[in-house]
């Protein structure tokens, strides 16, 4: 079929009927009418070319319009589907707006009178489509080292990532859970002359604190007792690269005082050796701590800090680049359509409104865990509500609520949110927030977390 042809489906036990549904649409040139008899042989049509408008009658043997109606929703929520009978009711009217169609045609009417009430929704599906292929091409163009984005705060997070990477030695990333962190460490890196060398991950918030000395700078045999063997730290790992160090704010004292000695002289020094190395290591920090607030806590050492802070690149939080919302639907519809094998192209006009309802306390990561599990469970080319997430929208807080909390605040409910949603299972929750167990009992506070 031609890119601009709208597809609609017809289906009548009436023959003469069909013949006037021909006879008013057949013949434009941006309409494939395909038209049945039978609504079972209707309903394998629409099954398989899921046309984005249908014209069904209401009085049909063997399956009802109202029956058919209910099977094409199943099979496409997003699809435009008419009712036409010869025996109006309003309850039947309203029955059939309820069960998800969006018109109602009383028989008989004229080629004229079809192709008026037509036309609107011929030029919605054909906007739709189009605006389905300009999405598409905007996402290649706001597309940045595999970040998406084209809203002002993005735009300069790219900026300062263009001019940064080429000299930097180190540089912290701020913001909240969920805003891609580590998708910017990977693009300054990509961007930096140390692109050719490694990119190392170090989890901070992961790692037991009697063992991080050993796991940033590695160890010699027999220096505790299970080292059984000499092992390179992730510091060495990193050489002629860069070290992503993730959820720095959660890093021991006793460690910090290490870490600084290791970024300032580039060099280090395994534990149980005498030895030092030098290193050639770029360095990435990342937390979604306010660290100035935890030096004055005496939690973060404030030379550690300015040595690591000499450019910060500070994310913005879904809520603050809502007109990128769109184009992340679209990155991640087309990401998991491709990863499950689904013809999925979108989401549904009321789905669409619900996306945009919603407060994402979770950020792009909660974004992309509802499109990851809506394209996963949708039957349809379009996903529907029904098909996020049960209590999906934030609960019962209201929209006004929300803007009037801290961040601290959002984050801590939207950790509630998420343990409620996985059953209290702490392990599982702190996986779906991107965070580690010991930064979830924190979000949660120690009543629930302990």
């Amino acid at each position: 079929m031609p890119a601009n042809k709208v597809t609609l489906v017809a289906v009548d036990d009436d023959p003469d009927l069909l013949t006037l549904v021909s006879s008013a649409l057949g013949a434009q040139d941006d309409v494939e009418l395909v038209t049945a008899l039978d609504p079972v042989e209707g309903l394998e049509t629409i099954r398989r070319r899921r046309p984005p408008i249908v014209l069904v009658d209401l009085m049909m043997p063997g399956m009802s319009g109202m029956e058919l109606l209910e099977r094409v929703v199943e099979i496409d929520p997003s699809a435009d589907v008419i009712l036409m009978t010869a025996h109006y009711s309003t309850e039947s009217a309203v029955e059939a707006i309820r069960k998800g169609a969006c018109d109602y045609l009383n028989k008989p009417f004229t080629r004229e009178q079809l192709r008026d009430r037509m036309a609107p929704l011929i030029a919605e599906a054909r906007q739709r489509r189009r605006a389905q292929d300009l999405d598409g091409q905007m996402l290649a163009e706001c597309l940045f080292q595999g970040i998406v984005g084209r809203s002002p705060a993005m735009l300069e997070v790219f900026a300062r990532v263009r001019r940064v990477a080429p000299y930097f030695r180190t540089v912290l990333v701020t913001g909240a859970t969920g805003t891609g962190k580590e998708l910017v460490a990977h693009a300054i890196h990509k961007l930096s002359p140390a692109a050719r060398g490694p990119f190392v991950v170090c989890n901070c918030a992961a790692i037991p604190e009697n063992l991080v000395e050993s796991e940033l700078f590695g160890h010699m045999r027999g220096a505790f007792t299970s080292a059984t063997s000499d092992k390179a730290g992730l510091f060495e790992a990193a050489h002629g690269g860069t070290l992503f160090l993730d959820e720095i704010g959660e890093m021991p004292l006793a460690a910090q005082a290490k870490l600084l000695r290791a970024v300032e002289r580039q060099e280090v020094q395994r534990v149980g050796s005498t030895v030092t190395r030098k290193l050639d290591v770029r360095i990435v920090c990342a937390t979604n701590r306010n660290l100035q607030r935890e030096v004055e806590l005496r939690n973060f050492r404030e030379d550690l800090y300015y040595r690591i802070a000499m450019v910060e690149i500070r994310l913005p939080s879904l809520s603050e680049r809502r007109e990128d919302l769109p184009l992340l639907v679209r990155h991640f519809v087309d990401r998991f359509a491709r990863q499950y094998g689904k013809p999925v192209e979108g989401l549904t006009r009321r789905a669409e409104a619900a996306v945009q309802r919603a407060p994402w306390l979770g950020n792009v990561r909660e974004l992309e865990n509802v499109i990851g599990y809506s394209c996963m469970m949708t039957d349809s080319r379009r996903i529907d509500t029904a098909d996020l997430p049960a209590g999906f929208g934030g609960g019962a807080v209201t929209s006004g609520e929300v803007s009037m909390m801290s961040l601290d605040e959002m984050e801590r409910l939207h950790a509630h949110r998420v343990l409620g949603a996985v059953g209290g299972d702490k392990v599982r929750a702190a996986e779906v927030l991107g965070v580690s167990r010991a930064t979830l009992y924190r979000l949660i506070g120690p009543k629930a977390g302990g």
